[in-house]
């Protein structure tokens, strides 16, 4: 079929995002037109004026509306958009210059409805930022579910670099008013709608992430606090690994009060264990400060999400509560 893509991009007071990701699309090498649509989620400080000085360079739709929320502001990019394959992206990320080019190839040959790519640090990022990267996407914190070639299972695409066919987000009516875990959401009513899900290895982005120790927390916290909700709704993919990031601060937890008594070797493992993952920073940097920072970011990860995760299990699945009453910051009006 003939593809025409249109990029979806929400973004709330963040202009200088925008100037970065708009600069690299310059610097694609697709050879095709696409469109941009971004949407402007009711930011006090909007893109307008960045956005106006590329006008000329790319084909741009820009919308302004009031704060809905990210998976409402897709949704209407999308319903927008005049192409009818739609990729999505967070306005924190930067675009490699063969990122198109490896989307139109691998959907040439295998199409499919839905599809998500990984993301890595830029070379010129932060210490922090590529220490927090790493904690989000190794196989020693996550196991590669954010976008590893030898993911176990179905892979479900993450909004800060996906794309959905205009007939699928008709079908599945787009993402829900949940934030986070909009994307994993939609992806699971995909599949029961019988759409399949596929990673791109090739289409790779740039992602900044947060910038600080506490946003850090925040987002990995309100992770941990979506996922019960989601299993709440969508029961058969409940998973025995999403409990890991709390068993994990529990055993912590333990494994300190063994060694006050005299139990040293519990806590052994704990220690071995950040020794395995400050040695794979390091190596994987060339940088001792980004090895001892992305302990740091394990940590924070796991006990962030494991707090999240045990409190929002503890609610929803032991005292029945309504998520959308009991955790209302995690949902937009739309």
């Amino acid at each position: 079929m003939n593809i025409s893509f249109s990029f979806i991009i929400p973004v709330y007071n963040r202009p200088n995002e925008i100037d970065e990701l708009l600069s690299s699309m310059i610097a694609l090498d697709y050879d095709h037109a696409y469109e941009v649509v971004i949407i402007e989620d009711g930011s006090s400080e909007t893109s307008e004026e960045v956005i106006k000085s590329y006008s000329n360079q790319l084909q741009i739709s820009y919308y302004q509306k009031t704060n809905t929320g990210p998976g409402d502001s897709r949704n209407f990019g999308m319903r927008k958009a005049k192409g009818n394959y739609f990729l999505i992206l967070d306005s924190d990320v930067i675009l490699p210059k063969n990122y198109l080019s490896k989307v139109d190839d691998f959907l040439s040959q295998n199409y499919v409805h839905c599809f998500g790519g990984p993301d890595d640090a830029h070379k010129n990022f932060s210490n922090l930022q590529k220490a927090i990267s790493f904690s989000m996407t190794s196989y020693l914190t996550t196991g590669g579910i954010r976008g590893k070639k030898n993911t176990l299972g179905k892979f479900q695409p993450r909004s800060f670099n996906m794309g959905i066919s205009k007939e699928a987000f008709e079908t599945s009516q787009g993402f829900g008013n949940i934030h986070p875990g909009e994307d994993p959401d939609l992806t699971i009513r995909l599949w029961k709608l019988g759409y399949e899900t596929a990673l791109i290895p090739d289409a790779k982005v740039f992602h900044k992430r947060r910038i600080s120790w506490n946003k850090f927390y925040i987002q990995v916290n309100k992770f941990g606090l979506v996922r019960p909700i989601l299993n709440l709704w969508h029961p058969e993919t409940s998973k025995i690994t999403y409990w890991f990031p709390t068993l994990f601060v529990v055993y912590s937890v333990f494994s300190l009060i063994m060694t006050l008594v005299g139990y040293w070797y519990f806590i052994a493992f704990w220690i071995l264990y950040f020794v395995i993952i400050f040695v794979n920073a390091t190596i994987n940097y060339k940088n001792f400060s980004i090895g001892i920072q992305s302990v740091v970011a394990v940590w924070i990860q796991f006990y962030g999400y494991g707090k999240g995760f045990l409190k929002s299990y503890y609610y929803i699945h032991i005292l029945k509560k309504v998520p959308e009453q009991k955790f209302k910051k995690l949902f937009f009006s739309k």
